[in-house]
């Protein structure tokens, strides 16, 4: 190519494309309708099939820090007034009289004030969630079937078809749901499930920060939850109900209800 075609070329991109696209095009990276490959491009279709999520929890390395119920509230767009959660953190305080108190003063986001009182022999905190239950109660009572179990295993809620009728919220076990008084739909945890599909961890994960909440592929022996499953004799709450919970305990005190 003589030095006058070679001029002419870049003077024709210069004036043709942006700079951005300039950029590319010079590199390569530009097909000849003008579009750009990107790394979504290159990434293979999102395929519910080929997965099986689930949670376990250690509450012995909970702290409290309630970090986990504030990334879910600013996540998931959750209201913010305080009877509202996705997940939350309860104080369990066994007293010397063999009395048990559960507390979760705003879910536990902002912790919890000491307790130091008289007569306490122990203090513990559990995080709660959905259980997104193999065998949910939610999804059979549902009417309409808004409330549905997804192919890799997440317990999801359609808001569009939510009749708000509360028969999921009142089925539920765990007390996991809440009417949204923006949406007037049913709602709970999802595991973030928009995360989930770009290969991301649920937020409360992402910012525990003693590693409390363990996530993973159960199909997957190699995950981080196969293999904390592996290594620890794992319970459910209310296992005598059946509902077949895939959010797993380890250490789980007795009193915990």
């Amino acid at each position: 190519m003589s030095d006058q075609e070679s001029q002419d070329r870049r003077t024709f991109l210069r004036n043709a494309l942006p700079a951005p696209l300039l950029l590319l095009a010079v590199a390569g990276k530009v097909d000849t309708a003008g579009t750009t490959e990107t790394e979504a491009d290159k990434k293979p279709a999102y395929k519910a099939t080929e997965h099986n999520y689930a949670m376990a929890i250690d509450p012995i390395k909970c702290i409290g820090c309630g970090r986990c119920a504030e990334a879910c509230k600013v996540e998931n767009d959750v209201p913010r007034e305080p009877f509202f959660f996705r997940t939350w953190i309860e104080r369990y305080i066994i007293q010397t009289n063999g009395e048990t108190v559960v507390s979760s003063p705003n879910g536990g986001i902002g912790g919890f004030a000491s307790a130091n009182e008289p007569g306490i022999l122990r203090t513990f905190f559990v995080p709660k969630l959905c259980n997104h239950c193999a065998n949910a109660p939610c999804v059979q009572v549902c009417p309409v079937g808004a409330t549905f179990t997804t192919q890799d295993g997440v317990v999801l809620v359609d808001e569009d078809y939510c009749l708000g009728c509360r028969y999921c919220i009142q089925a539920c076990p765990y007390g996991a749901r809440f009417l949204n008084p923006v949406t007037h739909s049913a709602d709970k945890c999802t595991f973030c499930y928009h995360r989930l599909v770009q290969g991301l961890a649920p937020a409360c994960v992402e910012v525990c920060p003693t590693q409390a909440r363990i996530f993973g592929e159960l199909r997957v022996r190699s995950s981080p939850i196969s293999r904390f499953m592996r290594q620890h004799v794992i319970q459910v709450l209310k296992a005598h109900l059946n509902t077949e919970p895939k959010v797993y305990y380890v250490n789980l005190d007795g009193e915990v209800r």
